[in-house]
């Protein structure tokens, strides 16, 4: 029997970590976000927006890390 060993190149980024923001230049901005649909009633938007600001909603960022490096190279 042969067992072999995946290592995952996906890489998760998370607000605050150094390549979350990104910068071409004129404009900045960050690599994931959220966005509520304008559908949604206004008092669950009201309640997304607390937790966002709280914090306990978070946006991250799940890239390849050959992703990372070529943004390193730029």
């Amino acid at each position: 029997m042969q067992i072999s060993i995946h290592q995952s190149n996906i890489k998760t980024i998370r607000q605050g970590d150094p390549k979350f923001l990104l910068n071409d230049t004129f404009t900045v901005c960050q690599r994931a976000s959220i966005e509520i649909s304008k559908d949604c009633p206004a008092s669950y938007k009201q309640i997304i927006a607390q937790a966002y600001e709280n914090g306990w909603i978070k946006p991250v960022a799940h890239v390849y890390g050959k992703e990372l490096t070529m943004d390193a190279m730029r």
